[in-house]
């Protein structure tokens, strides 16, 4: 990651305008089909989570602005993406795993199995966010919410994903999720098309 002029960049509005503002968050809500990707679940015998941090971080990677992120009081741009999920560890308590993005699903998915069984086991976070723009992500799989609203500590501003547990009816599956983000980041426009990304 290096430091930008934000001047230099089409954030520079919201840079001025958000920077110093007390909630800058922006939470949207939205309910996925994901009917396809329990179907890929089962028949290939993927994890749902891993294939929704998977199809998280390709949608990320399509929309410019989740390479730049506020950083303290700086505006930040990055290479990569990677995608945060929380693993129980040994211990019975979590930990905080990043998982690097590639395109290929496979390489994803060997990394994913592999850095969340080390993070379970070591009870040590694993952490890339000195190398790429995390997205956060909390799956609450065993509960049924409608949305949730992250905190926002004032230390971290990387955008965020909570989602629970997935609901069947008829012949289609669906999923609530909400999505938080910092306004310097991105406006609502970028947020829906990555969103709809996300559902394709």
């Amino acid at each position: 990651m290096k430091e930008i002029n934000p001047k230099q960049t089409s954030r520079a509005y919201a840079f001025e305008m958000w920077m110093q503002a007390p909630m800058p968050m922006v939470t949207f809500f939205k309910t996925l089909n994901v009917s396809r990707l329990v179907k890929i679940s089962r028949s290939k015998g993927f994890k749902f989570n891993m294939l929704m941090c998977y199809c998280i971080a390709r949608a990320a990677s399509r929309v410019k602005e989740f390479y730049l992120l506020p950083v303290g009081e700086k505006l930040m741009q990055y290479d990569s993406i990677a995608v945060n999920t929380i693993v129980a560890n040994s211990q019975g308590e979590v930990s905080s795993c990043d998982m690097p993005y590639c395109d290929d699903l496979q390489q994803f998915n060997a990394d994913y199995l592999r850095l969340t069984q080390q993070v379970a086991d070591s009870c040590q976070d694993y952490d890339l966010s000195q190398k790429s723009m995390v997205i956060g992500t909390s799956a609450l799989a065993k509960y049924e919410i409608d949305g949730a609203v992250g905190m926002y500590s004032g230390v971290f501003n990387n955008p965020f994903m909570i989602w629970g547990r997935y609901k069947k009816c008829w012949f289609k599956t669906s999923l609530s999720v909400s999505f938080q983000f910092h306004h310097t980041q991105m406006d609502g426009a970028h947020a829906a098309r990555f969103l709809e990304a996300l559902q394709q």
